[in-house]
């Protein structure tokens, strides 16, 4: 066995240790630093698959943003962790049922995979050789994408677009304390309507008023 399969073997390990403490931690916070030493080990292997540009973005974007981002939530919605964990064993049945498709479905998918004999690239590598031109696992991915994926491409981005907006909508409450200004009103908004001059008579009881005051001060 050489050093690459050895590497393989344990970041292979800690993923499925760290992906498995991820559902049975009992603190949240543990379960998202799990979950972040689960990604950092994934983007390991997808360094020694030679796919630089996933490894890459699993690290910038999961680690660098998303699970960061997901600590703070966890740490400031002070989650009461006896309360979820009522019911539990009443929707297990359930959940291990999805559970169990979901990883069928996936060794469905990746069987076909695995029974690769050589590296997917090699023949891509080979030619680019042959054209005095460097490989890049980025460009062939972005060619992929915007050519042979670009209707999944455009579909999934609809699909978290309407989300965000979602998101946005069921969370945008309008505060009843705040001043609300509508600009169109402001516009169209004359002079006229501003300022009223109103003329006063000077009353009698001012004018006595103003009269007993300096025989008051005396």
């Amino acid at each position: 066995m050489d050093a690459k399969t050895g590497f393989f073997y344990l970041f292979s390990v800690v993923l499925l240790f760290a992906a498995f403490r991820v559902i049975t931690a009992r603190n949240p916070v543990h379960a998202v630093l799990y979950l972040m030493l689960a990604f950092s080990q994934a983007s390991a292997v997808w360094l020694l698959l030679k796919a630089e540009f996933l490894a890459i973005t699993l690290v910038l974007v999961y680690l660098g943003a998303v699970m960061v981002l997901f600590l703070f939530v966890v740490m400031m919605l002070d989650i009461d962790v006896d309360s979820l964990r009522k019911g539990f064993w009443k929707h297990f049945p359930l959940a291990a049922l999805m559970g169990s498709v979901v990883a069928l479905e996936m060794a469905a998918v990746l069987l076909g995979g695995f029974r690769l004999t050589e590296e997917p690239s090699t023949a891509a590598m080979t030619e680019a050789a042959a054209k005095g031109i460097q490989y890049s696992n980025a460009q062939e991915i972005g060619k992929l994408l915007y050519t042979q994926y670009i209707y999944p491409i455009e579909i999934a981005a609809m699909i978290l677009l309407v989300a965000m907006v979602a998101a946005i909508a069921l969370t945008l409450r309008q505060r009843k304390d705040s001043k609300f200004v509508d600009a169109s009103e402001q516009v169209r908004v004359r002079s006229r309507d501003r300022v009223k001059l109103v003329k006063v008579a000077v009353t009698r009881k001012a004018e006595a008023a103003s009269a007993s005051a300096p025989e008051q001060s005396k």
